[in-house]
């Protein structure tokens, strides 16, 4: 009898707290800056942190602080920071030279699968997993994963990565394709 009245109690306080734990995280909550996440979205996703930053969100949380200029991201481009100025309100940069340069042509990396050693450092390197296989045996791309942000070339000890234009999409017809740093619901539309 005395093991089922501890049962219960325990059981009782075990609620109890766990009601209050409900109620403080509601009450407490802390929202996410906003402004973040629309920075975020103009970002192009690549991870490749040619900004200085380890990825995208990382950066974007950087310039709404203030602590870095909108001109760091070389995907991104001058469409890029037009937009990022015209959101922020605040006068359009050059890119960068130091973080790198525009490319025009969006581009993939795939492997010379024949000179591939499996070594795995370039699956290591991928921010996005973009790249499979295993240790001793060929690796691949997923192109449609991959974001041509070339992490995965230097370290590769065979020279066996190359780029590549960014292929469209085999089974959509359109005239022209978005860039990279095209919201999702632009992206959805092709």
């Amino acid at each position: 009898m005395d093991s089922l009245i501890s049962l219960i109690i325990i059981s009782l306080i075990s609620l109890f707290f766990g009601v209050l734990v409900m109620w403080v995280s509601k009450k407490f909550k802390v929202e996410g800056n906003p402004i973040v996440e629309q920075i975020n979205a103009i970002l192009p996703q690549t991870q490749c942190g040619q900004c200085g930053y380890p990825g995208c969100k990382p950066y974007a949380t950087a310039i709404a602080s203030g602590e870095a200029p909108i001109n760091q991201c070389p995907p991104g481009g001058e469409e890029g920071i037009k937009k990022l100025a015209a959101l922020l309100d605040v006068e359009v940069l050059e890119l960068n030279p130091e973080n790198g340069s525009e490319d025009p042509i969006d581009m993939i990396v795939e492997i010379v699968e024949k000179d591939c050693i499996g070594c795995t450092k370039c699956i290591q390197a991928c921010p996005v997993d973009a790249i499979v296989g295993a240790a001793k045996q060929m690796h691949t791309v997923i192109t449609d994963a991959c974001t041509g942000c070339d992490l995965c070339i230097p370290v590769c000890p065979v020279d066996c990565i190359i780029q590549i234009p960014m292929p469209f999409p085999q089974y959509i017809s359109r005239l022209e394709k978005p860039k990279l740093f095209a919201t999702i619901a632009e992206s959805q539309q092709w």
